[in-house]
């Protein structure tokens, strides 16, 4: 066993895990954040995605002890005093979910995506989502709430005006 201490949605924890404990498995069985999905365990669809020092990962590609001494950040820590995030709001308003399996990676790699690129084109959010899969949408509302968050976290592109070609 080895101890690790980490922060997880603004909140520090010390705990023995195994060396080969994944990521994912930490968060979900130790620490109850069942919001971070296990799909498929390879780092193929990203429905783990977290962010591990404000940066996103496959949390299936990631051993727990490979996160100690750091932050990471999960879909149940985006939203703030009660309110959804941003993108989180986005996702709901532009109905950019359907089974809802891969939304929390969605969630977070887009969230990563504006970071870098405040002001994204729609073929840069299709780049940028590209290590995430969804099996229902088609992906075209999940597009379009990235715009929507875009606009909303200070970018100037929402949806209306990215489809018009305007910035």
């Amino acid at each position: 066993m080895t101890r690790i201490t980490l922060t997880v949605d603004g909140v520090r924890y010390s705990d023995e895990v195994e060396p080969r404990t994944l990521l994912v498995h930490y968060l979900r069985e130790a620490l109850g954040k069942v919001g971070t999905v296990v799909g498929c365990d390879t780092s193929n669809c990203g429905a783990c995605t977290v962010h591990l020092d404000g940066t996103s990962v496959k949390s299936c590609n990631v051993l727990a002890v490979q996160a100690d001494g750091h932050e990471v950040t999960t879909i149940e820590g985006l939203a703030t005093d009660g309110e959804l995030h941003p993108m989180q709001q986005a996702f709901r308003e532009c109905h950019a979910l359907q089974c809802g399996f891969c939304t929390p990676g969605m969630i977070m790699q887009a969230c990563d995506l504006l970071k870098d690129n405040p002001n994204p084109t729609e073929a840069e959010i299709r780049e940028g989502m590209e290590g995430n899969l969804c099996r229902c949408t088609g992906y075209h509302n999940i597009v379009k709430a990235v715009q929507q968050a875009a606009g909303a976290l200070g970018g100037t592109r929402t949806s209306a005006t990215a489809e018009a070609g305007v910035a």
